[in-house]
């Protein structure tokens, strides 16, 4: 049983000792499931292993507070342990320590300034298919209606305003095949990929500054494949790029980049997800970033689920105490005073404190 009125580092650590990798999540969605359905103040709701609790008081505005509860799989990182301010174990960075928060806030705060939503989910470490808040935005979108959303990601006790696009896309160099003893006779593509490469590296990636914040893109080879036989000239290569996007361009206005980049190839669009504009002029967003962030935010230059509420017309950010560059590693931690500033700045921006 989860005790949410225990110490925020604790119940974090309760957290993480309830194994919860992707398409495992049960047993802890169960878990805060049964601790939020004790809270008088809360209509709480699920949908698989998605659970989500609202309160309906009323107010002028209703917040989305919002974090995944799976993990990457364990490497002999659980159970969790603590060393001086460290709290080690899978999942405590990314996210369980934003997740406590979470709970915390659904236990303490029963009357907020803001009607609250709070949306724990599945799947969100495995191909976005199965992930839980895609399943929520398609089946139940009232559910996750609000004027404003803060997804728990890792961001190191900064506010992260949207989130950069991104989009893998398959270059192709063409040839002819011959045989390898009359290599003349044929196009090595193979060869013909270092242009594709030779674009690359002459590349210079954008850093537009889209509603004040200043984004950094990225265009890079990630995978090359390409060959038939060890006596066979090839006449396919390809080479595949991710590109990853400011919010000031749509996922056709990357394309279009793209293939304008690579004019003269063959470019075959993979996937791709929509970026999030920073939506900071928002009132509820502006004042959440004065109480929370001390008038501070950057750029989010990866993506993240915000993508989601954008498309729902929710602006949203990114805020969480663990440390974006611990996350799935084999010694992940987040810092204990981090996950309780955290708490402490959210409950007086929720109680109106701040």
């Amino acid at each position: 049983m989860l005790d949410l009125t225990s110490d925020v580092a604790d119940l974090c650590a309760a957290l993480v000792d309830i194994r919860s990798e992707s398409g495992t999540e049960k047993v802890l969605a169960d878990g805060i499931e049964r601790a939020l359905s004790a809270l008088p103040h809360l209509t709480v709701t699920r949908d698989g292993d998605a659970v989500v609790a609202r309160t309906d008081l009323g107010r002028e505005r209703r917040v989305v507070i919002a974090g995944h509860i799976d993990t990457v799989p364990i490497v002999d990182n659980v159970p969790s342990h603590v060393d001086g301010d460290r709290l080690y174990g899978c999942g405590t960075s990314d996210m369980k320590a934003g997740v406590a928060v979470q709970l915390k806030l659904a236990a303490l705060v029963a009357e907020p300034v803001h009607d609250v939503t709070y949306v724990f989910y599945d799947n969100e470490e495995v191909d976005a298919e199965r992930n839980g808040l895609l399943r929520l935005s398609r089946d139940h979108p009232r559910w996750l209606a609000g004027d404003f959303a803060i997804l728990m990601e890792p961001t190191d006790g900064v506010i992260e305003g949207g989130c950069q696009g991104t989009m893998r896309v398959e270059v192709v160099a063409k040839g002819e095949r011959a045989h390898s003893a009359r290599s003349w006779m044929g196009v090595n593509a193979i060869h013909g990929a270092g242009r594709i490469l030779d674009v690359l590296r002459a590349y210079t990636p954008r850093e537009p500054e889209v509603e004040g914040l200043r984004f950094h893109e990225g265009l890079n080879a990630v995978f090359i494949e390409g060959g038939v036989a060890g006596n066979v000239i090839p006449d396919e290569c390809v080479v595949r790029v991710n590109y990853r996007f400011a919010p000031d361009l749509s996922v056709a206005g990357a394309e279009a980049h793209l293939r304008e980049v690579f004019d003269g190839f063959e470019v075959r669009l993979a996937d791709a997800a929509a970026p999030a504009r920073p939506g900071l002029d928002h009132p509820a967003a502006a004042a959440f970033v004065d109480a929370v962030g001390e008038g501070r935010a950057r750029a989010k230059l990866g993506w993240t689920d915000v993508s989601r509420f954008s498309e729902l017309g929710v602006p949203a950010v990114n805020y969480g105490p663990g440390d974006p560059t611990l996350a799935h590693t084999r010694d992940e931690y987040a810092e204990i005073p981090r996950i309780r500033e955290a708490e402490e700045r959210m409950v007086a921006w929720l109680t109106g404190a701040r």
